[in-house]
């Protein structure tokens, strides 16, 4: 089956085949009408629903702390719903109905602020029990995150461990280490029909993060501009080291505290780029992401 993808051009390509050409009434320039295969495959998308990482960056809201709403290979999965996810979904007419599953690293508040209402708006309100709910023992059991009374909404909960794989809809994913953290905390690597990519979230580095993590994509947390600051975090002097050794095709940068804030991680993105040689982005609040770019790279 062929659909047709418009681009607005002066001329066309010789090196393309256009099917049809006719021209825009408002502003005369031609419109080529590119034919292209439709494979039936829905594509691998990451909206960031919020950048801001850490206490100062959340209770303030200098950045959202929404977590990332993924939609790959046609599963739609939420990871780490913070504070104010609710709002930044439905700003971007995000249906949590539709949602697979979510997912929690941790239990620490800007992780799991909003897992409560997502999950209920996830079963419809409570009217259909849907979705799936991934977490760590300890945010299920040791303190609870989630209400008792959302539990009988989920069509069922599974507990993340060290080592594991977990399959959802079209996708997988494993847990491939616990993480230097306060709390039992896992990152995860993701495998679509299409694409491989790693997600490192809240930690301290250590050697072992550079052989449990790899694919064409890798997305960091990195709290702090400096290291030496006496908490789990990573560094941008960590996050260089993780980008040169794993040589991803991109490297995104995420969860930001306030001293990244500060010194522009825009331009901090832009440094790494040019030391490391890999394509480094600092995400925004909002930013969608295509894995399809990872094609071209």
């Amino acid at each position: 089956m062929k659909r047709y993808v418009t681009a607005r051009a002066r001329k066309c390509s010789r090196n393309d085949t256009y099917a049809r050409v006719s021209g825009c009434k408002k502003c005369g320039h031609r419109l080529y009408y590119l034919a292209v295969e439709d494979t039936g495959q829905a594509g691998d998308t990451i909206i960031f629903l919020g950048t801001g990482g850490a206490r100062v960056m959340v209770a303030n809201q200098l950045l959202a702390s929404g977590g990332m709403w993924l939609s790959l290979s046609g599963t739609e999965l939420l990871l780490d719903p913070g504070p104010g996810c609710i709002v930044q979904s439905t700003k971007r007419k995000l249906k949590a109905n539709k949602l697979s599953g979510i997912i929690l690293s941790h239990r620490h508040l800007d992780h799991v602020g909003d897992v409560n209402v997502m999950v209920e708006a996830m079963a419809s309100a409570g009217f259909k029990r849907h979705g799936w709910l991934f977490a760590p023992s300890d945010a299920l059991n040791t303190e609870p995150v989630i209400f008792s009374y959302l539990r009988d909404y989920l069509e069922g909960i599974q507990v993340l461990e060290e080592g594991k794989t977990y399959t959802i809809g079209n996708v997988s994913f494993t847990t491939p280490l616990r993480h230097i953290h306060p709390v039992e905390t896992y990152g995860m690597v993701f495998k679509t029909l299409r694409h491989t990519f790693s997600y490192i979230v809240d930690t301290r580095y250590f050697d072992r993060l550079l052989q449990s993590y790899g694919g064409e994509l890798l997305i960091i947390n990195v709290v702090f501009l400096e290291e030496g600051r006496p908490f789990d975090h990573l560094s941008v002097p960590d996050a260089r080291h993780i980008i040169a050794e794993l040589k991803p095709k991109v490297a995104i940068l995420t969860h930001f505290g306030t001293t990244m804030w500060r010194a522009r991680p825009w331009e901090i993105a832009q440094k790494l780029t040019e030391e490391t040689g890999v394509k480094v982005v600092a995400a925004r609040d909002g930013m969608r992401f295509d894995l399809s770019q990872l094609d071209n790279s």
